[in-house]
């Protein structure tokens, strides 16, 4: 995913569900599935996997801002808003997007950061999360 290739990132982490369904991770497995599935715009399947991910462990902040992200893409920019605000309540040093690249050298593929910012980023900004 993080390379630019989510379509290819999509099996592998299929097949680490199937294997193991009951993973303590499972929600790691469903934001990183859920995440391949924005960077494509299949914003729907995007949202409910994304949803799962945060019923599997709502306490990673980066879960409900992808969510955000896919909401706001989405239209749904209360519901956005909300998943949001929780994103930062849970790591309020990441606030802007300049702040998450910062915090995030991994996110930094042009190739990645190139889908990203046609899908998550416009989603992100809908939902009312500034450049700074």
């Amino acid at each position: 995913m993080y390379l630019g290739q989510p379509e290819e990132a999509i099996s592998h982490i299929e097949k680490s569900i199937r294997l193991n369904p009951r993973d303590p991770n499972l929600g790691g497995y469903c934001w990183a599935l859920g995440s391949c599935h924005l960077l494509l715009t299949h914003v729907e399947q995007a949202i409910d996997l994304l949803r799962t991910a945060r019923t599997e462990n709502p306490r990673f902040w980066y879960i409900h801002a992808a969510l955000a992200g896919a909401l706001g893409l989405g239209g749904d920019l209360d519901e956005a808003r909300v998943a949001l605000a929780e994103a930062i309540r849970l790591r309020p040093e990441i606030n802007s997007l300049a702040r998450w690249r910062t915090n995030a050298p991994w996110n930094t593929n042009p190739q990645y950061w190139a889908l990203r910012e046609k899908t998550l980023n416009v989603g992100l900004r809908k939902a009312g999360m500034p450049e700074e």
